[in-house]
């Protein structure tokens, strides 16, 4: 396991008060806020929930679920009324008329307490066990998502260029280090194989495109903000992140471990720059007005899944590191679907600028992870590759991570009563993909099917950093 050495320091924001220096030092969550009352009533339609979305779950999890619920509810009961019974007791201690009648409240108080401490405490031990079972529970599905595997995914709309033929000459590997564009080998032998150096054009490439779909990311509202690429592995569990390898449900290997002195949190680093930004959102409260809060993140994703076997793990396609800019927005209720909408817009306008051929997909329940409401996927031609190929996806999470961190908002409609806000995020520009989509279909050949260049399209030339010794680039 990949380990470091320092981690980076954490910083905290709230709302409603100011945090407290040892608030910023890291003080852990409280326990996720579920709704166990309804996750209980329809435990049955959330186990076929579960199922379509290829959840593994143990066989009895609704009747289980259901069982403990009442028994957590029928304890809770009588545990709040032997609280009630102390309460009275004490306001007749301090009511007593006589010595007499003081003593006789006191003793019944004293033969109480340890019934009280051993209800509370069964009520605790129950809720730890009916928690653990309602966090195997994934979120919801969107009505309208597609049922099955990845293949039943619906197109939602295609853009771009039209598509270029399949081509082996346009392989992105083969372009690359004709044009002496990245370096696979020496990443090999630093670091290990999926790992990369970009060199000339294409780390030129890399901040040019990060800036690019920033600058759009801007302009419809959303706060440029840099993240922490170490994490703490509870705030990632909490955000339902749980990268994996296509067929491979073991999660364990695809998350990178941070090596921390013993009795230090456990740290990893992030597969995606999501899980900071839900995780910067954690325990506040938003006052009416407050909402939404659109962020893009830049940070550098972590994914130990690239060391599967497959054609889809041959050069920058899928790598154990890159760049990635992403868009994370907390919101309430009532506008999260149509904020998903808003996101994919943006992502559209950002994709459409660079050329290339791309469609956007709304995905099937088996794509859909543990958090996401409806996804939907965004895929470039590649014609090296002769397939399309993921660039980008878009996620209503609706409250599942917010309950998990407990991000509230105080809507004016409830008069000040808070409820738990709904988190979305959506890729802006992943950056080994996008080379891989832009070197595919702007490779430029001679009279003799040798490369000798790459068309780029213009919107990228205002964030070019120009490098007088080469002359590669051609603005379309």
């Amino acid at each position: 396991m990949h380990t470091l050495h320092r981690a980076l320091p954490r910083l905290a924001r709230c709302t409603r008060q100011a945090s407290t220096s040892s608030d910023i030092a890291g003080a852990s969550l409280a326990a996720p806020q579920l709704d166990y009352a309804s996750l209980a009533r329809d435990a049955e339609s959330h186990a076929r929930n579960a199922a379509l979305r290829n959840v593994d779950l143990p066989l009895d999890t609704a009747s289980r679920l259901t069982n403990l619920y009442a028994r957590f509810r029928d304890l809770t009961s009588r545990a709040n009324a032997k609280r009630h019974e102390q309460r009275e007791l004490g306001e007749l201690v301090k009511k007593a008329k006589d010595a007499e009648q003081r003593q006789s409240a006191i003793r019944a108080a004293t033969e109480l307490k340890p019934e009280v401490q051993r209800l509370t405490t069964e009520v605790s031990e129950l809720e730890d066990k009916l928690r653990a079972l309602a966090l195997l529970l994934p979120n919801t599905t969107h009505p309208s998502s597609p049922h099955g595997a990845e293949k039943n995914a619906r197109t939602v709309s295609v853009h771009g260029s039209e598509r270029l033929p399949v081509d082996q000459a346009r392989d992105h590997v083969a372009v690359g280090n004709a044009l002496e564009l990245f370096d696979l080998l020496a990443g090999s032998t630093v670091s290990g194989s999926a790992w990369y150096f970009l060199k000339n054009e294409a780390a030129q490439l890399e901040l040019a495109l990060i800036n690019y779909a920033l600058s759009i990311a801007v302009k419809h509202g959303y706060t440029p903000t840099t993240t922490p690429d170490v994490v703490r592995s509870d705030i990632a569990r909490r955000a339902g992140f749980r990268p994996r390898d296509a067929g491979t449900p073991i999660e364990a290997s695809q998350i990178y471990s941070v090596e921390t002195p013993r009795g230090s949190p456990e740290l990893v680093l992030a597969g995606t720059a999501e899980i900071p930004l839900a995780g910067m959102h954690a325990r506040q409260t938003y006052e009416p007005g407050a909402l939404p809060r659109k962020l893009a993140g830049l940070g550098r994703a972590f994914r130990a899944e690239a060391g599967a076997g497959g054609a889809d793990t041959r050069g920058l396609y899928r790598v154990h590191q890159f760049a990635k800019l992403e868009l994370f927005v907390v919101c309430g209720a009532e506008e999260s679907e149509q904020m998903l909408e808003e996101i994919r817009a943006v992502q559209v306008e950002i994709f459409e600028g660079l050329g290339f051929p791309f469609r956007v997909l709304d995905m099937p329940t088996e794509e859909l992870g543990a958090a996401a409401y409806r996804k939907y996927d965004i895929e470039a031609w590649m014609p090296g590759r002769g397939k399309w190929g993921e660039i980008s996806s878009a996620s209503n999470c609706t409250d599942y991570q917010a309950r998990r961190l407990l991000i509230r908002h105080a809507p004016a409609a409830l008069g000040g009563r808070t409820s738990f806000a709904h988190t979305l995020n959506g890729t802006a520009a992943a950056v080994p993909r996008l080379i891989v989509a832009l070197l595919e279909n702007g490779a430029r050949f001679d009279v003799d099917g040798k490369v000798v260049g790459i068309n780029l399209p213009k919107e990228l030339q205002p964030f070019w950093v120009n490098n007088p010794k080469r002359d590669l680039v051609r603005w379309v």
